[in-house]
């Protein structure tokens, strides 16, 4: 289920996209909760699971500390938010623990204009390009993605096109989108 899409456009701002479908087996409906959203200061869009969704965004218990002045926006995604997220997942329930190792889900996460892609193990991911996508339908979003590039289109056109092209080809994707920024 899901596709997620994330661009961070040349002034800094990320553009953050996400579809509205649930699907369990051959069964699809289209959610009003969404899988984008921000909790300052991070924008958010999930895949994986609804649940792990609504404890990144609504859930109390997720405490992070602030950034150091001197500390480097990567080693605090590393540091700081994910055991951040772990502890949360954890706290409410959703960590998967098995012969020693750990898991959760899959979600993209902007962060002063940077987008990393948190992978079910906690590794941080950060793509060489100013654009990325996780979900079933990542395939098919990543290759519009490169495909506009070099149209002469807004970053939030850009999402809604890599959206639409995975809900053409993808039966797990589909509208309404919700496209935010921050």
């Amino acid at each position: 289920m899901t596709c997620i899409v994330g661009i961070i456009d040349n002034d800094g701002t990320i553009y953050m996209g996400g579809d509205s479908a649930g699907c369990a087996g051959n069964h699809i409906v289209l959610r009003k909760d969404p899988k984008v959203f921000m909790r300052d200061p991070f924008i958010f869009g999930f895949t994986s699971s609804f649940r792990m969704g609504q404890l990144l965004m609504c859930d109390n218990r997720f405490k992070i500390r602030e950034q150091k002045k001197d500390e480097e926006d990567y080693s605090y995604m590393v540091d700081a938010f994910i055991p951040a997220i772990i502890d949360l997942f954890d706290k409410g329930g959703y960590l998967n623990k098995h012969d020693n190792e750990i898991s959760g889900g899959t979600f993209l996460v902007g962060y002063k204009s940077r987008l990393y892609e948190i992978e079910s193990d906690f590794q941080v991911g950060e793509s060489l390009k100013n654009y990325s996508s996780v979900g079933c339908g990542r395939d098919i979003a990543i290759g519009n993605l490169f495909a506009s590039e070099k149209m002469n289109i807004s970053s939030g056109e850009r999402v809604l096109l890599a959206l639409e092209a995975a809900s053409e080809f993808s039966s797990w994707v589909s509208p309404p989108f919700n496209i935010i920024k921050i």
